[in-house]
């Protein structure tokens, strides 16, 4: 099955399964390595057993379809029924997934696979309640690259089917003109003209956001047609509506800095159409899953 993240901007791409695998064999090296001690101690050569994914608090499930992965990884024999699907609101006490298979590989699999349930439903469950607020409004939710080393294709998977959409994946498939690029350069106005030069140079296509700190930096930046989107850090939302209504601009407007859950519906009405919330990534309560060995 091909999996894929849910980009902005269209002409993103990424090899969404090339990255996922990668990440899972990391994971399994670094948890199983040469094998599991425990296990070959005190099961010797047990047969199969069953077991089943227990979601214990209400969540937005995530990571469901990746933990079906990681066990035909570990093991093409296990066979992995999921009752819920990713995306899905369970509640407290549901069965989420079935395992039936060797007991060495399904314990194998236990900790790397719960470990990516927690931490992606509780991340797919706090966008859910962003961006079921900002759809109303007509803006979009953007995740950031905020996120654990290691995990990003996992946090920035959950985003999406939390309903959000991700920005760029990485460092080398969208331009993100920022404050120490613009400090190093001597301005914005040199560091616009320099992508400029950079973009004829290459002859290609990518898609630019630049980050601007007040009115005077904004004023500059539409005058790029290069420029797709500008994002506005740090601004308040009366700023943000006051600056909306002086100007005429052909870009987006995206809006950043300190937005979380308890701020960012003061700035669904101030004329921006994206929000990237770092918040989503790195302050995130894991929710409580297990493994049931039945």
């Amino acid at each position: 099955m091909q999996y894929y993240l849910n980009f902005e901007n269209d002409t993103q791409t990424i090899d969404f399964n090339k990255l996922l695998i990668k990440f899972i064999d990391q994971a399994l090296e670094e948890d199983i390595g040469p094998g599991d001690l425990t296990s070959d101690a005190v099961l010797g050569s047990s047969s199969s057993s069953m077991a089943y994914i227990l979601v214990k608090e209400n969540a937005v499930l995530a990571g469901i379809e990746l933990a079906k992965i990681i066990f035909e990884r570990i093991d093409p024999s296990i066979v992995f029924s999921s009752i819920a699907s990713d995306g899905s609101m369970v509640s407290t006490g549901t069965k989420v997934a079935t395992l039936n298979g060797p007991i060495h590989s399904l314990l194998k699999g236990e900790r790397l696979v719960l470990n990516c349930l927690q931490r992606m439903s509780g991340i797919a469950t706090k966008t859910r309640i962003f961006a079921d607020k900002a759809s109303g409004a007509g803006v979009t939710i953007l995740d950031t690259r905020k996120t654990t080393p290691n995990f990003r294709i996992c946090e920035k998977w959950a985003v999406s089917i939390g309903g959000a959409k991700n920005h760029r994946y990485a460092l080398y498939d969208q331009i993100l003109i920022k404050d120490n690029h613009i400090k190093f350069v001597g301005g914005i106005k040199q560091a616009l003209d320099n992508l400029v030069s950079y973009l004829s140079s290459i002859e290609k296509s990518i898609p630019v956001v630049v980050e601007v700190k007040d009115e005077e930096e904004f004023a500059l930046a539409i005058q790029y047609d290069a420029v797709t989107r500008i994002l506005m850090d740090n601004f308040k939302p009366d700023e943000i509506t006051s600056i909306v209504r002086r100007y005429s601009f052909s870009q987006k407007l995206e809006a950043s800095g300190g937005i979380n859950q308890e701020n960012f519906e003061s700035y669904l009405h101030s004329g921006i159409h994206y929000l990237s919330i770092g918040d989503l990534t790195h302050h995130v309560d894991a929710v409580d899953i297990s493994l049931k060995i039945d």
